[in-house]
């Protein structure tokens, strides 16, 4: 299996951006350790991270020919204002899931609406490095149901 794991705007600053809110990791460790647990599990996992939303997009649409099998994406802040993104991960049909490091329900009211969640397979936030783990587990057994 294959999957394309996306970082949106702002979390190449992970480990010094807010560690109170988001942890102490940096996105190079996270995504080591990430790369490790994902292929003892006999997947691929393909990342990029990109402050600019047309770079995300792009990199959506190659995924449906290069081979992906699903997407994890934590769009950060182009959660609750990307009409186009959202639009991007609809157009592939590619299961998709949402990752947040912190629970964005819990904090400001701006960040309670996403508009990847409408067309995600399932989001998750709150539980830090460790969503990515559970993002990967989750699309690994939709994968063997289908």
């Amino acid at each position: 299996m294959k999957i394309l794991l996306l970082n949106g705007p702002n979390l190449n600053l992970l480990g010094t951006r807010e560690p109170e809110i988001y942890g102490a990791q940096s996105l190079a460790e996270i995504v080591a350790d990430l790369i490790q647990f994902a292929a003892a599990n006999k997947i691929d996992l393909i990342h990029l991270q990109s402050n600019h939303e047309g770079v995300l997009i792009d990199r959506i649409h190659q995924a449906k020919t290069d081979g992906c099998q699903a997407i994890i994406i934590n769009p950060g802040g182009l959660t609750h204002s990307s009409v186009s993104l959202r639009d991007a991960i609809s157009a592939v049909e590619l299961p998709t899931v949402e990752v947040h490091l912190s629970n964005i329900h819990a904090r400001e009211s701006f960040r309670h609406t996403s508009y990847v969640a409408a067309v995600a397979l399932g989001q998750i936030c709150g539980f830090g490095a460790k969503g990515y783990e559970l993002a990967i587990t989750a699309l690994r057994q939709h994968s063997s149901t289908q």
